[in-house]
């Protein structure tokens, strides 16, 4: 019966083990973007340590291993359960040591994690089980608890608890394995009193902070974001944040502003307009991205439309489509009988859908990781152009020619590599200066500036306009690499152009 316990606890060790791995990468792909490089660096950081952990396992003395390993447990469940909550607390504080305490912690997880499983098997080996059985146990339910974390951590735990409350969670699963190694071995264990003390102290804390964490989270993001904040919440795909400051409601995806109410209008008047203005035989549209509703707002003053919007994240589509607040802001767009609201994977969608399209309006978040990169792609825009009726257009928002010159271009350049002509342009929106798009088309379609618009507008005129369409000595065009899928030159080219912007 013993053995079997511990065996279970290994079950539960290796869950948590991994659990934190994942946090970690998660959190600082939120925070840092870049979530290969990040996962990348963060996993080589742990196993490393893990390793470090591992050597360090052969300096516990045989006569203490139950008692240490109950140690190493309530030390792991202390670190780990408070990593996520602490770094999200400290990014919001000040963001300048966040990297260098991420990695301590991680190394500092990794080292504790690693000891474990040779404690464990040395505990086994003392109980006299036969190395074949003992080997094989131990690993056999060390894979198993990973399997069940990768399986439970995208699906259930971190769109459903969050990052900060999924950290205290598994570190109450170590110290619940330390109290019940207590309880069972409570005859070999040195020290039991002391040892059961300082187990229920740190289960205590563990359980306080897992109710506590929405709160420290919820201050932390109202230092990070200034405005008070109306909503937070986590999905499986992104931390979605809205906020609002006297008549200023404004959009953060994983910290990153997305609109403010007060200019929202210009960007996307200067997505949707010009296209539209060119295609008055247009019936048919598709948006890919723009959850928010606020591009279809501007196709629906556009009667004779029918429109399709394809976009991940039903949390976003959702939240567009009951706050009234943000009803009120997309004019129930989302809720208009002439769309239908899709939520899936764009490239997939496009792969299985055989729908024509007179215009496609991408309106996807910037490239900023490897994930995102992909829908900026050669292969991406080829599909997208098999979805264009012959003389169509489509318009993509593109990051800023002035800020972020070598990304904007390769975009530019990776819609002419997959085949279509191209009409770049831009306009200024005071939340984000100098703001990007390119029209594009095959080459059978027609693009002119609009000297004048059909419908009501609050920033476009001729004059304006033309000038969208003019760019200045400063924001010259760039000679940059098409971005492909296998090589993603554009993630590259825009943590590169944003490094020597953000401070």
């Amino acid at each position: 019966m013993r053995d079997r316990i511990l065996i279970l606890s290994v079950f539960v060790v290796a869950s948590c083990g991994l659990a934190y791995e994942l946090i970690a990468g998660a959190l600082a792909s939120y925070l840092l973007g870049d979530s290969i490089l990040q996962f990348s660096s963060i996993i080589g950081c742990y196993l490393f340590a893990m390793g470090v952990g591992s050597h360090l396992a052969r300096y516990v003395p045989d006569e203490d291993l139950l008692g240490r390993f109950v140690d190493i447990e309530l030390l792991v469940g202390l670190f780990g359960g408070v990593a996520a909550t602490l770094l999200f607390v400290l990014y919001a504080w000040d963001a300048t040591p966040f990297r260098t305490v991420l990695y301590v912690l991680v190394f500092i997880i990794g080292c504790l994690v690693g000891m474990e499983i040779p404690l464990v098997m040395r505990i086994f080996n003392q109980r006299n089980t036969a190395f074949r059985e003992l080997v094989s146990r131990v690993l056999t339910f060390d894979y198993l608890g990973a399997l069940a974390v990768s399986l439970a951590f995208p699906l259930v735990l971190a769109p459903h608890l969050g990052l900060g409350r999924s950290g205290f969670l598994f570190g109450v699963l170590n110290a619940g394995v330390a109290l019940w190694t207590l309880q069972t071995f409570r005859g070999e264990v040195r020290q039991l009193p002391l040892r059961r003390l300082r187990a229920v102290l740190v289960l205590g804390l563990l359980l306080g902070g897992f109710f506590l964490s929405e709160r420290l989270t919820h201050w932390a993001e109202q230092s990070l974001f200034g405005d008070p904040i109306i909503h937070a919440e986590t999905t499986p795909y992104q931390r979605l944040v809205v906020t609002r400051w006297k008549d200023d409601t404004r959009l953060y995806l994983n910290g990153n502003l997305q609109f403010s109410s007060r200019d929202e209008y210009r960007y996307h008047e200067a997505l949707v307009l010009p296209l539209m203005e060119n295609l008055p035989w247009a019936r048919r549209v598709l948006v890919l991205g723009g959850g928010d509703g606020l591009a279809v707002r501007q196709l629906l003053k556009y009667p004779q439309l029918q429109i399709t919007l394809v976009d991940l994240d039903a949390a976003m589509t959702g939240l567009f489509s009951r706050s009234p607040d943000l009803l009120a802001l997309n004019q129930r767009a989302l809720r208009h009988p002439k769309v239908k609201v899709i939520n899936d994977d764009a490239g997939r969608w496009l792969e299985q859908s055989s729908e024509v399209f007179d215009a496609i309006i991408v309106d996807f978040p910037d490239p900023s990781s490897f994930g995102l990169g992909k829908l900026y792609s050669v292969p991406m825009y080829r599909l997208m152009s098999h979805h264009l009726s012959v003389n169509g257009l489509m318009v993509v928002q593109s990051t800023s020619p002035y800020f972020a010159p070598r990304s904007y271009w390769c975009i530019e350049a990776t819609l002419r590599a997959a085949g279509l002509q191209t009409w770049p342009y831009h306009a200024y929106v005071p939340s984000f200066g100098e703001w990007g798009f390119i029209m594009a088309g095959p080459m059978t379609a027609r693009f002119a500036p609009p000297g004048r618009y059909r419908v009501p507008t609050r920033f476009l005129n001729a004059e304006s306009t033309r000038l969208m369409f003019s760019f200045p000595p400063d924001m010259p065009r760039w000679k940059v690499e098409p971005n492909q899928l296998n090589t993603q030159a554009l993630v590259h080219y825009f943590e590169q152009d944003w490094r020597q912007v953000l401070r």
